[in-house]
């Protein structure tokens, strides 16, 4: 089992910055994936970032030049650095491992709220 725990998110101004942080505990040797997903009120739910175990790393277009996704794979630690945040960021952030091997699936993390104002 993988637990997720994730901080950061809340209430900025269009133009601003926030960082979400997704810490993982439990059994995290399975992991072979951290992403960032969102879901904004009436939308369904998008991958918005990606890095895998190696480094790779992937976004949404429409984050592209925004958002930065990093890892401290010592910590077991996923972070989201968000700038140039617009209204249209505004969602329910969550954090998403990829489990492999014998453990295969996913886990979730609580969500948090990101919210821009214009």
């Amino acid at each position: 089992q993988v637990q997720l725990v994730q901080s950061g998110g809340g209430l900025v101004q269009a133009g601003g910055s926030l960082r979400l942080s997704c810490t993982a505990s439990g059994s995290t040797f399975s992991i072979i994936a951290m992403n960032w997903h969102r879901q904004a009120p009436g939308k369904q739910r998008e991958l918005v970032a990606g890095i895998t175990r190696d480094g790779r790393t992937n976004y949404n277009d429409s984050v592209k030049g925004r958002f930065t996704i990093s890892r401290d794979a010592a910590k077991n630690a996923v972070f989201l650095q968000m700038n140039s945040l617009t209204p249209d960021d505004t969602a329910i952030y969550y954090c998403n491992v990829v489990r492999g091997g014998s453990s295969i699936g996913n886990t979730w993390g609580q969500g948090t709220q990101v919210t821009v104002s214009s």
